[in-house]
């Protein structure tokens, strides 16, 4: 039997360990005890039919809760966010995906989950197909498909649904540079029909190319709102003086 390192806790030392953690979790939590964690605060902003906002910040700075509160996934604590029309969000790749069904039922699947009538789907199913470069896997369970499948099809059914809002979290994180390409020039014909698009990204330069607004968010408040440029720069300089913080 093979015996234990000298690294190795020994019972004593694991159960005194956890006894331990465990007190400093609770004093933490007497520490703390009746403050209220806010992810956002005193955000405010209008946003126009056909603008396509973009929305960046570090992470944990509030960005994914403000688009589930645009989704109408959750509600703000305080506070409201009026929307007018009907919503379609991408937030997670393969959210409304199941690995078990193949690629054709998939479809059908994710655009009711979004919100697409069955005849919807039906008149525009050989688009989604076609954008989403899968025909030869249609009849294959997508749990067999690769990361750059499952974005493909994904982003295909959530940018042929014809909502007024359209919330797009990552999505061109995955993929090659052509179909990245594709996607964007996909959301600029989604804004240029009058629809409005929020776009997520780390992607600095998908942002500027996209957007003509940039809401810039940080520790959960809206710090900036304007032109891209700017409001990249912003960021970047924020980036910067986080790093070269001391340890």
């Amino acid at each position: 039997m093979r015996g234990l390192s000298r690294n190795s806790p020994t019972l004593g030392e694991a159960v005194t360990k956890a006894a331990k953690s465990s007190w400093s979790r609770k004093a933490y939590a007497d520490r703390h005890k009746g403050e209220l964690l806010w992810v956002l605060k005193d955000l405010s902003f209008e946003v126009f039919a056909g603008e396509v906002v973009g929305i960046i910040g570090r992470n944990g700075a509030g960005k994914s809760t403000l688009l589930k509160i645009l989704s109408r996934i959750i509600k703000p604590t305080t506070g409201e966010a009026d929307l007018y029309g009907r919503v379609g969000s991408l937030l997670e790749i393969g959210t409304g995906f199941h690995p078990d069904l193949t690629g054709r039922e998939n479809i059908f699947l994710n655009g009711a989950i979004i919100g697409m009538k069955r005849e919807e789907i039906k008149r525009k199913f050989d688009e989604i197909v076609a954008f989403a470069e899968v025909e030869r896997f249609l009849e294959t369970p997508i749990k067999f498909y690769s990361s750059g499948m499952y974005v493909r099809l994904a982003f295909a059914v959530a940018a042929h649904f014809v909502p007024e809002i359209l919330i797009l979290d990552e999505v061109l994180a995955v993929g090659d540079a052509a179909f990245r390409e594709k996607c964007l020039k996909k959301m600029r014909e989604v804004s240029q029909q009058g629809r409005t698009v929020f776009y997520v990204s780390h992607d600095l330069m998908s942002v500027q190319q996209l957007c003509g607004r940039i809401l810039l968010l940080e520790a959960g408040r809206l710090i900036e709102d304007g032109e891209p440029v700017t409001v990249i720069q912003k960021y970047l300089d924020i980036v910067s003086r986080a790093e070269n913080l001391p340890a």
